[in-house]
């Protein structure tokens, strides 16, 4: 009796591709200025769940810290990553900024939120589950 082929719910499919590409990203706030706490954690994460929406990407993990936000996303190959990274920050950047206003006013942020700069890593190697552990690890400001 030939082994039973189990199927893998990372692995998508397109018409000519079978896929599993996850890149664990960090952006960090302007000079690193804290300027997250609960609440605006949570809007930068259904932004950026509606962006990833958008470019058939899927947002698998989120968290942050008071300067910085760690996300996992599984997306197609189709994609571009660094086309996907900048709509990420421009349109949660254009958001947060319209409304939490008053907030970033006070931190001294201006009209640049995010810094230029960002991290990508590729998640090939490394189990999804301690990815999923790091990112869950990063404390969301009290």
């Amino acid at each position: 009796m030939s082994p039973r082929w189990e199927p893998n719910a990372n692995i998508r499919t397109g018409r000519h591709v079978a896929y599993n590409l996850h890149a664990h990203l960090v952006f960090v706030t302007k000079y690193r200025k804290g300027v997250f706490d609960d609440a605006m954690l949570q809007r930068c994460e259904e932004i950026m769940r509606e962006v990833c929406a958008g470019f058939e990407t899927e947002l698998r993990e989120f968290n942050g810290e008071a300067d910085h936000v760690h996300l996992l996303v599984h997306y197609p190959p189709k994609i571009a990553l660094s086309k996907l990274i900048n709509s990420l920050k421009g349109v949660s950047s254009r958001y947060l900024r319209a409304e939490y206003t008053g907030r970033i006013n006070r931190i001294g942020l201006g009209s640049v939120f995010w810094s230029r700069s960002y991290f990508a890593g590729s998640c090939g190697g490394a189990p999804l589950s301690i990815i999923r552990q790091y990112i869950e690890g990063q404390q969301r400001p009290v």
